[in-house]
Order: C-alpha cells, then structure tokens, then sequence
C-alpha cells in the first residue's frame, strides 16, 4: 500500500500537442518508509467512444483512418479501424459523444447509454476514456461523416455486421483497444 503522496515537483517537458511532464513525488511504503519516484505523465485530456448498434440488423457503425503512432510501431498503412471517439475539449462525455458521432459517422443519435469508463494507459498516459453504446437506424444519418472541417480528419465510415467484426477481431483486423472492449460489451450483453 501506498500513503501520504506528495508532489515534489512537475516539470513540463513538451507542451507541443499535449503536455508531457516529469513528475517527482514522496510516498509512505507500506513499512513506513519513504520512497522518492519520478515519471513522466503524458496528459492529453479526457476523451469518449461510443459504438452505434442496429439490434435489428446486426449492424456496427466503425471508422477507419491513419493513426501515425500504429504506423511507425509496425502497422504496415498506418490504417486503424476504431470505434468513434474524441475528446472532451470542454464538454461533458455525453455531450462530447453525441458530437464526435455526428462529425464522424454523420449520424445523429438521440439516447446514449454510458457503459463504463476506463484508464486506457495507466502508466504513462492521464486520460481516463467514458465509453457508451446508441442504437441506430438509416433515418438517423443526416450527412455522410468523415471528420469536422478545419480538423484535418480524413476519416472512412464503416458499416458492419457483428459477424464480420468478430472475424476481424479475430483476424487481427481491429487492433483498437476500446473498439475491442465496446464490440465484447454488446457481445457478452447480447445487444446486437
């Protein structure tokens, strides 16, 4: 057990696109001595994914799109297929996730169900990821998605059945941590 932490100093080292810091702290051990640590901390703010189901179809709504940190770690096209998600920026989860969906997927989806939350990185990386499912259906779809503009994203709406992301989880197709963990929830659920 740890106890009675302590910051002792936090030290940006790049403020670039998030904010990287050095953060040096004192604990109490479990012993009752004092232990002094450093560690960097990657924080990029908080953020939502969401999966669209259609229960009558047996339907996923995926995205697809270039990831650099996949591609320079071996990911041939640097291609992911993901679960859409983003950032909260200033918003709450569900209000963020409603209009991550609409930009993305160019649907608009009316109830959302928050299903759970999770640290997606714990040891480095801040952020904590609030994951929700929506049913959806064709009249829902009020543009064709890809990304807001001016936020140079080039992103490829995918429509799946749950059969094909199964296999393509299986396959080594979807890699995406969060899409995995969404697609397992309406599995073992029976949702779709």
């Amino acid at each position: 057990m740890i106890r009675d932490v302590k910051i002792l100093a936090t030290e940006v080292l790049s403020n670039n696109w998030y904010t990287l810091r050095k953060i040096t702290y004192e604990y109490k051990k479990k012993d009752g001595t004092t232990q002094i640590q450093s560690r960097e901390a990657y924080d990029r703010g908080n953020g939502a994914t969401i999966l669209l189901y259609n229960p009558e179809q047996r339907t996923v709504i995926l995205t697809r799109q270039f990831r650099l940190p996949t591609y320079v770690n071996g990911n041939p096209d640097g291609m992911l297929i993901e679960a859409c998600a983003g950032l909260l920026d200033k918003d709450n989860a569900e209000d963020c996730i409603r209009r991550e969906t609409e930009e993305e997927t160019g649907y608009q989806i009316r109830d959302v169900r928050k299903v759970f939350e999770a640290y997606m990185s714990p040891g480095s990386v801040t952020e904590i990821l609030y994951f929700f499912i929506a049913a959806y259906s064709r009249q829902m779809k009020v543009h064709e998605g890809g990304g807001a503009e001016g936020e140079e994203e080039n992103i490829e709406v995918l429509e799946c059945t749950i059969d094909q992301v199964r296999e393509m989880m299986e396959t080594g197709e979807i890699k995406d941590a969060k899409t995995i963990m969404l697609i397992q929830y309406v599995l073992l659920n029976r949702i779709v």
